[in-house]
């Protein structure tokens, strides 16, 4: 099922005259207002260490609650996606990030509360040079760091993820 078909109204007005536009839109015959449906920006972190391993997490809710993934979440509003990696990391590891490099980006399809949101994964490095504590929280149910040579990229729940990490190993290692 396409996703605009599980809106009914108008966002603006309220109205139930919100008929399919095109592919991509809905348009409302009350006020005129057209709605596209377009991707939710998220951001995901490779963080490196210095002995050169990548932090994993491990899921603590759904979607995918106990499988592998990676540092990350959407972007709020009035964010750029720099200061959402940078929040991101923090609120899910405790760690404290600067100077984000970005990678590559990946569509999405995240599931959330029953519904399929599109995304926009959108990948940076973080290096990480000074001692640092992890404190596993938020979406983290645990988080430790593994050799790049030992990924795998199948433990990780996510596809977005999986294709993520595959798509590092064999372009930035």
């Amino acid at each position: 099922m396409h996703p605009l078909n599980l809106f009914k109204y108008c966002p603006k007005c309220g109205s139930a005259d919100f008929v399919v536009n095109n592919e991509k839109s809905k348009r409302c015959e009350n006020c005129g207002f057209i709605y596209y449906f377009n991707s939710s920006a998220a951001v995901v972190a490779f963080i490196v260490n210095k002995e050169n391993q990548l932090l994993v997490c491990r899921r603590a809710k759904e979607p995918a609650k106990g499988t592998l993934d990676l540092p990350g979440g959407f972007i709020d509003m009035c964010e750029t996606a720099e200061e959402g990696i940078i929040r991101e990391v923090r609120e899910e590891t405790g760690l404290e990030v600067h100077t984000p490099a970005y990678l590559f980006s990946l569509p999405n399809l995240y599931e959330y509360s029953g519904f399929l949101v599109h995304t926009l994964d959108l990948f940076f490095l973080i290096h990480l040079k000074e001692d640092y504590t992890l404190i596993p929280q938020d979406d983290v149910e645990e988080a430790w760091f593994v050799s790049l040579t030992g990924l795998e990229p199948d433990k990780f729940g996510l596809q977005s993820i999986k294709k993520g990490i595959t798509h590092f190993l064999i372009n930035y290692r």
